[in-house]
C-alpha cells in the first residue's frame, strides 16, 4: 500500500508540474514580446526541449531576421529539427542559413549539416537512393570548399558509407535479374555494376554470375544466335578466371565453359 501510495502522490506532482509547464509556456507564446520568447526558447533548447523552442524559434524568425539575434535563430532552429529527427526540414534550414549567413562563424558548420542531416534521412539500401545521393554530393561540395576543415574525416566516411549503401543496392538489383532468369537484362546489369565499383567485394561473384547469365541466355536464345552469345560466354569466362583463379565457383564455371566450348564448335560446323 506504501507503494501505492507513493505512485499516487508522484504522478500528482508530476501532472502539477505537467500543467504548470504547459500553463507557462502558452503564456509565452501569446506574449507581444519577441524578446521574451527569444530567451525563452533558448532555455528550452538548452534544456533539449526541442519542440518547445521550435515553436517559438518559427513565431519570433520572421522578426529577428536581419538583427544579430536572426543568426542565432536560423542556427539554433535548424539544429532542433534536426534533434526531432525531421532531417529534411533540417537540412533546409541548414541551407538557409549557410546561405543567408555566409561570413558567420557557423556557416561552416551549417554546411556540413545540411549534407549530414540528408544523410541521416537516407533510408536503408533496398529503397530509394535519391536523398542517398544528395548526400554524397553535398558532402563532396563540403570537402572542395572546407579540404582542411574538422569535419573532413566525417564527411569522407559519411561518403563512404553512402557508396557501400549504394554498391549493395546496385548488387542486389543485378542479382534480381538474374533471379528472375531475365539473363541479358543481368548481363547488362553485371557490366555496368563492374563498371561503376570496379574495386567493389562483390566482383568474383558478379564476374561468375556475368558468365553465368551468358551460357544461360545462350542456351535459351534461338539457334540463330546461339553461336554469337555462346562466343560472348567463352571470353566472360576467361576474363572471370584471368582475374579469379582460385575462385570459389571454379568447378561450376570449368564445366559450363566446356559445355561452351562443345556448342561453339558444334554450331559452328553447321
Amino acid at each position: 500500500m506504501r507503494k501505492e501510495a507513493f505512485f499516487r502522490v508522484f504522478f500528482t506532482l508530476f501532472l502539477i508540474s505537467l500543467v504548470f509547464s504547459c500553463s507557462k509556456f502558452r503564456k509565452i507564446e501569446k506574449s507581444t514580446d519577441w524578446r521574451v520568447k527569444y530567451e525563452a526558447a533558448l532555455r528550452y533548447y538548452e534544456n533539449e526541449d526541442y519542440y518547445r523552442a521550435t515553436v517559438l524559434f518559427d513565431q519570433i524568425l520572421p522578426i529577428v531576421r536581419g538583427l544579430p539575434e536572426g543568426e542565432k535563430v536560423q542556427f539554433y532552429s535548424a539544429y532542433a529539427q534536426y534533434y526531432q529527427k525531421f532531417y529534411l526540414l533540417a537540412s533546409h534550414q541548414f541551407k538557409v542559413f549557410y546561405e543567408t549567413y555566409a561570413r558567420s562563424a557557423f556557416a561552416q558548420e551549417a554546411q556540413y549539416m545540411y549534407a549530414y542531416s540528408l544523410y541521416a534521412n537516407s533510408p536503408a539500401y533496398n529503397l530509394d537512393q535519391t536523398s542517398s545521393i544528395e548526400a554524397v554530393i553535398a558532402m563532396q561540395t563540403f570537402i572542395n570548399r572546407f579540404p582542411q576543415s574538422e569535419f573532413r574525416d566525417d564527411a569522407t566516411n559519411v561518403i563512404d558509407d553512402i557508396q557501400q549503401k549504394l554498391e549493395r543496392k546496385g548488387y542486389e538489383n543485378a542479382k534480381q535479374y538474374y533471379k528472375l532468369e531475365r539473363y541479358d537484362a543481368a548481363v547488362i546489369a553485371f557490366k555496368s555494376f563492374n563498371r561503376d565499383y570496379p574495386d567493389s567485394q562483390y566482383n568474383e561473384e558478379i564476374n561468375y554470375l556475368k558468365f553465368d547469365a551468358q551460357y544461360s541466355w545462350a542456351e535459351k536464345s534461338i539457334r540463330s544466335k546461339q553461336l554469337e552469345r555462346f562466343r560472348t560466354a567463352k571470353e566472360f569466362y576467361i576474363d572471370f578466371i584471368d582475374k579469379y583463379p582460385e575462385s570459389k565457383y571454379l568447378v561450376q564455371a570449368e564445366k559450363k565453359y566446356g559445355n561452351s566450348l562443345n556448342k561453339i564448335n558444334e554450331l559452328a560446323k553447321k
